[in-house]
């Protein structure tokens, strides 16, 4: 023992340099210590990480998958990153010396990557951390829960799913604390050490801008959401508070379109708006011409002339009727299904997606009336209460959170809306070449299917030209037969006043009434539809051409010119021959028609006819009802009297009495036919 004791002195006192070389294997060992830390605690975090991607996620089938994805949000990507930085960090250490400063070299490389996916995962902790809560009140599924862990990770313990969710946040705040740890073990005159100083700083920098991130998507989540109130509920909301903040807000609004006070611009965010603006006007628009044409599709289908009982003899036209029931029950069904579900579904999700951000920029504008104003208080006064200032980051952090997020969700929301379109084009050709494979064999059997293309489009457009030259003809014809819709009928008992009139002031002076007027002024006249007029000046006082003075035959005043129509003197001998007119002593007088000008009826075709132009409902036995538009024949233009306001007419074997003012010649052309092309 004695001797030992001897020996024991040197070895502790012994000479400087065998201190300073005891000094660095300490300091040396406590380094290896400290990276070896780092390292295994590194493999044991990715080993739990991989047990909740695959084996806890994978086992918990009865959650829904979108609590899955809120519950581990993008693991995936965090398990990728990691898992390559660990075999980067194993890699040292066959480096010796060089190993300290690969690791803080290591750091700095991955320094980015690990902001990104940390960022992401701490941003929806909270959002999961409800979902357990969720969970805990019921008892059975947290049985089940517990059950699961409990299997695959025993250490986890009462905190189940909470121990598991909170490990990633543990780990990116612990690698600011590894890197010091070994950094206070390393010689400060060692090449490494600076090294493993901007890594230990880039590490915490990582930690606070994740953290900024987190209470910028908080702030984010309170303005995005979308509520839908009613008015009560609006109404409830309004305070005295908030009646203030709007007040204050549309003041400065005010002064700064007045110029009064200065207004901020930021040319980065403006040029980000105008962009996510008509990215939301192209998504609207679309919206509403998929919608129109689903409704188009729907119409399309719901219509069936197949089905009809055509009265065709069979050949082509029974081909296309079973061609089209095919493609009727089958083609066109299929592809209005998957247009909704591959079209309609994403672009409303697309347009439900932009209601947030949209939000959000609305509400930047109110927090930057807010900033402005305290900027100037700012200015003047030299400082701002704690309220104030929290309102001046509230705006400076969602300007900053819209700056850098919204090119990322314009790029995103453009390629959403391009799949989309370029889906919508592809169904569109999938159908046509399902139609042309459906139709290959029914096309073989038509008259036509031997002609070439260009011969076969020529021979179509001929045929569609040829059936709509004939159409065109039908409708101008067709028009002929009616009344023209401006002609009035003479109001019964107008005769007497519209000769004085026609004797007064002559033919080219005569207006009808279109529609009833009602004066509202002293001068202004209060007229019926129907009712003859002379004009005599057409210009009021103060030079108003919308306003004519005429004449009635008993009173003088104003009308407005848009009621008014010229009134047109036909001749006696302008009636067709054969046919009594409703009036003998008198010439036939009617509105001078104006639509526009078509093909006039070829003369052989042209037979007159008289039909009553309103419907008259008999008042005695002496009487005849009539429709407007039944064709009559007139026996007398009088009745017994002499009195050519009354016409003997005879109406589907009936005869009576009409008024003759609600009577008028009609052209009626003779039966004419025409042909399908062949």
């Amino acid at each position: 023992m004695a001797d030992r004791g001897a020996d024991d002195p040197p070895s502790r006192t012994g000479s400087p340099d065998g201190d300073s070389q005891v000094s660095e294997d300490r300091w040396s060992l406590h380094q290896r210590l400290a990276i070896r830390e780092l390292i295994d605690t590194e493999v044991s975090y990715l080993h739990m990480l991989q047990l909740c991607a695959l084996s806890i996620r994978s086992r918990l089938k009865q959650l829904p998958q979108g609590d899955l994805d809120v519950l581990f949000s993008n693991i995936d990507d965090i398990i990728k990153v990691n898992s390559r930085f660990l075999q980067d960090l194993q890699e040292t250490d066959t480096r010796g010396e060089k190993q300290v400063q690969l690791i803080g070299d290591l750091f700095l490389e991955f320094q980015e990557e690990l902001e990104q996916v940390y960022k992401v995962y701490c941003a929806n902790y909270d959002q999961a951390l409800l979902l357990v809560e969720s969970y805990r009140r019921e008892p059975e599924l947290q049985l089940e829960i517990q059950g699961i862990l409990e299997a695959v990770v025993p250490q986890a313990g009462p905190s189940g799913l909470s121990f598991l969710l909170v490990s990633p946040l543990q780990r990116i705040t612990k690698y600011p604390l590894l890197l010091q740890k070994i950094l206070e073990n390393t010689l400060p005159d060692a090449s490494a050490y600076p090294v493993l100083q901007r890594a230990t700083s880039a590490l915490l920098d990582v930690n606070t801008n994740i953290n900024e991130y987190k209470r910028h998507k908080e702030l984010a989540s309170k303005y995005t959401k979308v509520e839908q109130l009613t008015l009560r509920e609006r109404l409830a909301r309004i305070n005295t508070h908030t009646l203030s903040k709007k007040t204050t807000r549309l003041s400065q609004l005010l002064k700064q379109e007045a110029g009064l006070v200065f207004r901020t611009e930021d040319k980065e965010f403006d040029d980000l708006e105008e962009k996510f603006q008509w990215v939301s006007l192209c998504v609207t628009k679309l919206k509403s011409n998929v919608a129109a044409y689903l409704d188009n599709l729907e119409a399309f289908l719901c219509f069936r002339p197949q089905e009809s009982d055509l009265d065709v003899p069979e050949g082509p036209v029974g081909e296309y009727c079973s061609l089209a029931r095919d493609l009727q029950l089958q083609a066109f069904p299929v592809f209005k299904q998957r247009l909704e579900g591959l079209v309609w579904q994403p672009l409303c999700s697309l347009a439900k997606a932009l209601a947030g951000p949209r939000n959000l920029i609305k509400k930047r504008m109110d927090k930057l009336l807010d900033f402005e104003r305290l900027e100037e208080k700012l200015l003047e006064a030299g400082s701002v209460t704690y309220e104030e200032d929290a309102t001046r980051h509230t705006y400076q952090a969602l300007n900053s959170l819209l700056v850098a997020e919204l090119p990322q969700f314009n790029q995103l929301a453009l390629q959403w809306l391009g799949q989309i379109l370029c889906t919508f084009v592809a169904l569109q050709r999938d159908l046509a070449e399902q139609v042309l494979q459906r139709a290959e064999g029914s096309l073989a059997q038509l008259p036509h299917h031997h002609l070439s293309e260009p011969a076969f489009r020529k021979l179509v457009e001929d045929a569609l030209g040829q059936a709509g030259h004939q159409l065109r003809s039908f409708q101008e014809n067709f028009e002929k037969v009616l009344p023209p819709p401006t002609v009035q009928p003479l109001l019964p008992g107008a005769e007497h006043q519209l000769q004085a009139l026609l004797s007064r002031h002559g033919p080219g002076k005569l207006y009808q009434v279109t529609s009833n007027i009602s004066g509202a002024g002293t001068l202004d006249l209060t007229l019926l539809r129907g009712q003859i007029v002379a004009l005599l000046q057409n210009k009021d006082t103060k030079g108003n051409s919308s306003r004519w003075l005429v004449d009635t035959g008993r009173h003088r005043g104003y009308v407005p010119a848009g009621k008014l129509e010229l009134y047109h003197v036909v001749p006696r001998e302008e009636k067709p021959r054969g046919q009594a007119g409703p009036h003998e002593d008198s010439p036939h007088l009617t509105a001078e028609p104006t639509p526009a000008p078509v093909p006039s009826v070829p003369a052989e075709t042209q037979v007159c006819q008289v039909v009553a132009v309103y419907p008259f409902v008999a008042r005695s036995s002496h009487e005849v009802s009539l429709q407007a538009g039944q064709p009559v024949t007139v026996l007398e233009a009088q009745d017994k009297k002499g009195n050519p306001e009354w016409s003997l007419v005879e109406v589907d074997g009936q005869k009576g009495y009409v008024p003759s003012s609600f009577l008028t010649w009609a052209p009626s052309p003779a039966p004419w036919g025409w042909s399908l092309p062949s």
